[in-house]
C-alpha cells in the first residue's frame, strides 16, 4: 500500500502489484494488478485507511485499476491506454459500441510491446455521466439522437471525464515516457500537459460492425477523434 499526497488535488491510496493471470480466448498473460483509492481526508496514515474500510461502503462505489505488464519501471518503450469503464462493452460485450474491443486489443498490444499498462478508469462511464444515465442516453440514441446528442439532451456536457488521478498514478509508477493507445485527442492532451508523452500516439480503430458504426462515425465528427 502507497500513499500518494497532492496538497491541492487530495490523497491517493495505491495497493499493488497483485499477480493477475489473465486469459481471453487464445490470449494469455499474467498482469501486476493495481488499484486505487482516492481518500477523502488528507494525510491519513495506512493504518487509517485501513481501519475505515469497513464503514467505507465501497462496495457501492467505483475503484479504478492498472493492469501493469513488464518491467514499466525501466523499460524504455512502453505503451499505456487510459481505458474508461464500459459496464455494456467491456462485460456484456456489446456491439453498441467498439469499448470491449478496445480494451482486449490494448491488453494484446501492451503484452506484444514487452511492457505497458492498462488505466481501468472507473468514474468514466458514459464518458462520465455514470451507468445509470448512460441507460437513458441509449433509449434517446434509439429515438434518433447520436450520443453528444443524447449527452446534451440529458443536461450533461458530450464528455466530463478527467485523467488527473490516472496520471497521478502513472507518475508514480513511472518516471521515464509513454506513449499513448488512443483514438482521443483529449486524452492525448491530458498526458501532454503533464510532459508524459514522448512520441506520437498508437491508433486503435477496429470492431465496428452495422450496430456501432454511426457511434464511431460520431466520434469522429463531433468528438474529435482521430480517424485511422
Amino acid at each position: 500500500m502507497q500513499m500518494i499526497h497532492h496538497e491541492s488535488e487530495g490523497d491517493i491510496c495505491l495497493v499493488g502489484p497483485v499477480n493477475l493471470p489473465i486469459k481471453q480466448g487464445e490470449f494469455e498473460a499474467t498482469f501486476q494488478w493495481y488499484t486505487w483509492l482516492k481518500l477523502d481526508q488528507p494525510n491519513r496514515t495506512k493504518e487509517e485507511v485501513l481501519a475505515s474500510l469497513v464503514d467505507a461502503d465501497l462496495a457501492d462505489k467505483q475503484q479504478s485499476s492498472v493492469l501493469v505488464y513488464g518491467d514499466f519501471e525501466e523499460q524504455e518503450e512502453a505503451i499505456i491506454r487510459m481505458h474508461s469503464i464500459c459496464h455494456t462493452g467491456d462485460i456484456f460485450g456489446s456491439q453498441r459500441c467498439d469499448c470491449g474491443y478496445q480494451l482486449h486489443e490494448s491488453m494484446k498490444m501492451v503484452a506484444e510491446n514487452g511492457t505497458g499498462a492498462i488505466f481501468y478508469l472507473a468514474n468514466h462511464e458514459g464518458r462520465g455521466i455514470g451507468l445509470f444515465s448512460k441507460s437513458l442516453a441509449y433509449i434517446l440514441q434509439e429515438e434518433g439522437f447520436d450520443t453528444v446528442e443524447a449527452n446534451h439532451a440529458l443536461g450533461f456536457e458530450d464528455d466530463t471525464r478527467s485523467y488527473e488521478d490516472a496520471i497521478r498514478v502513472l507518475e508514480t509508477l513511472r518516471q521515464k515516457p509513454t506513449t499513448l493507445i488512443t483514438n482521443n485527442p483529449k486524452k492525448l492532451q491530458a498526458l501532454k500537459e503533464h510532459g508524459m508523452l514522448a512520441h506520437d500516439h498508437i491508433p486503435l480503430w477496429g470492431g465496428a460492425t452495422e450496430t456501432n458504426r454511426f457511434y464511431l462515425n460520431t466520434k469522429i465528427k463531433k468528438s474529435g477523434h482521430i480517424a485511422e
